[in-house]
């Protein structure tokens, strides 16, 4: 069989493995909690895999090897800042977080914000927090529509606007029938199948260089060759600010604090975290390698970065073997946008009322809002095209310097009183903007690391009056 056949075969097989998932899991669903936290007892292997395929797949696969591959390994700077990341989180933030999602019943992370306000005040802090969740993952949602729109055409040679519509065809289906539950085993799914990937990948490409000795030579000569600023200069330092600041990002992310929300137990929370720090370890390290590689196998062509992934895949792979990783990477990417619709979907749905409303439809309101969502990201993804990259990290930037200081600020004891709630979102938020929009800083450091620094000074100037 051809490669097409293989890619086209193995495809069907894992969608139609998708949409039993969500077909399973949805006479699990009874009411809004069931839809949007799984009923608050999934275990720590699902909640691990679930988060790690949550806050990577398509930005990580076709966005960060593109990096890797026009930066060189400068980008190497990313790795430490993104790990750190997952320790602040599971072991940091986790923990409590998920000791007052059960003590308060709390639904979302936009419920965990409005902690301890009232009337008005807590009506504006949910109204901005929708918005800002709304907005953001419109941008973040398009970038994976955006990574399966490049997957297809690589694969099928299909045009941008179909292959968009085939991918988001399938997410939304089984996001609208399963939920959560669907939403964290197809995550988990992918995320194994991004493990696998990650493991093949680069060896075969380690392989197709003459092997480990080959490799290191041929990367130390790019280092040797470069002519970006040295570490020592002030552009080399903001560089370096820039890229760990990546990892300021999660701590702020409503998709992946709402699995930690939904585990099954908080003394679950350390095996999870040992299982998603390794799967995060493995994954990005390979995905370095992979772009380091390819700069060597590749002519250079740094306005295809983000398509480096397949054309790699293709030289270095068997054509059997490159159809199912294929196959496997155009899945995961396309079931990425699971969890982001499903956080918006219940911004809209449980954090503005829609589903109050309408008491005895509340399931349906939930599924709709995701539709109207999607299709949204749809028009964006058509409408306004951009990098795969600058589109989820302009959305992690934001919502991170919206939400990350409130969290660090709560999780050291610190709650903010509700003023300082909104003060602290809209600084984070408006001035993540504002230089987003300004020409760019070294590593992006400005919009990145600026904001929230802001608004972390602004959570901790303003604690909650005690009673």
């Amino acid at each position: 069989m051809s490669t097409l056949t293989i890619t086209l075969i193995t495809l069907i097989a894992y969608q139609g493995v998708l949409l039993g998932i969500g077909f399973w899991a949805k006479e699990r669903n009874h009411n809004e909690r069931d839809f949007f936290l799984g009923g608050r007892n999934v275990g720590p292997f699902i909640t691990a895999m679930s988060y790690g395929a949550s806050s990577s797949s398509a930005w990580v696969l076709l966005g960060l090897t593109g990096y890797f591959y026009s930066t060189g390994l400068r980008a190497l700077w990313i790795l430490p800042g993104v790990w750190a990341g997952y320790v602040v989180v599971w072991l940091f933030i986790g923990p409590g977080l998920r000791r007052m999602a059960g003590k308060h019943d709390l639904v979302t992370l936009t419920d965990y914000l409005a902690l301890g306000a009232k009337g008005a005040m807590r009506k504006l802090i949910v109204w901005l927090a929708a918005f800002m969740i709304i907005f953001s993952f419109s941008f973040y949602v398009a970038g994976q529509f955006q990574g399966a729109g490049t997957a297809f055409a690589s694969a099928f040679n299909l045009p941008m606007s179909i292959s968009v519509l085939i991918g988001a065809g399938v997410v939304l289906v089984y996001t609208w029938l399963g939920g959560f539950w669907a939403v964290s085993i197809t995550d988990a799914v992918q995320a194994g199948l991004m493990l696998l990937v990650a493991i093949i990948l680069p060896v075969a490409a380690i392989a197709a260089l003459g092997g480990p000795g080959a490799y290191w030579q041929a990367i130390t000569a790019q280092a040797s060759s470069a002519s970006a600023p040295g570490a020592g200069s002030l552009a080399g330092i903001g560089f370096i600010i820039g890229s760990l600041g990546i990892g300021i990002g999660p701590v702020g992310q409503p998709q992946l604090l709402t699995r930690l929300m939904a585990i099954d137990s908080e003394k679950d929370i350390r095996g999870g975290f040992v299982i998603a720090l390794g799967w995060a370890i493995i994954v990005f390290s390979s995905m370095a390698i992979l772009g380091l590689s390819a700069r060597a196998l590749i002519a250079p062509d740094m306005g295809a970065a983000e398509g480096v992934f397949f054309a790699l895949s293709h030289r270095v792979l068997p054509g059997m073997l490159a159809g199912i990783v294929l196959a496997a990477v155009l899945s995961a990417i396309m079931s990425t946008a699971d969890s982001l619709l499903l956080v918006a979907g219940s911004a809209a749905a449980h954090d503005l009322g829609l589903a109050r409303r309408f008491p005895r439809h509340a399931l349906l309101v939930s599924r709709l809002t995701t539709a109207v969502l999607c299709i949204a990201a749809v028009v964006l993804t058509l409408a306004l095209p951009a990098s795969i990259y600058g589109r989820v990290l302009f959305a992690w930037s934001a919502l991170g310097a919206a939400f990350g200081p409130l969290i660090i600020a709560m999780a050291m004891g610190r709650p903010v009183r509700p003023a300082g709630v909104v003060i602290t979102m809209i600084s984070g938020f408006v001035l993540t903007i504002i230089l987003y929009l300004q020409p760019n800083t070294p590593g992006d450091w400005a919009e990145r690391v600026a904001p929230f620094i802001i608004g972390l000074g602004i959570a901790l100037l303003m604690p909650r009056r005690k009673d």
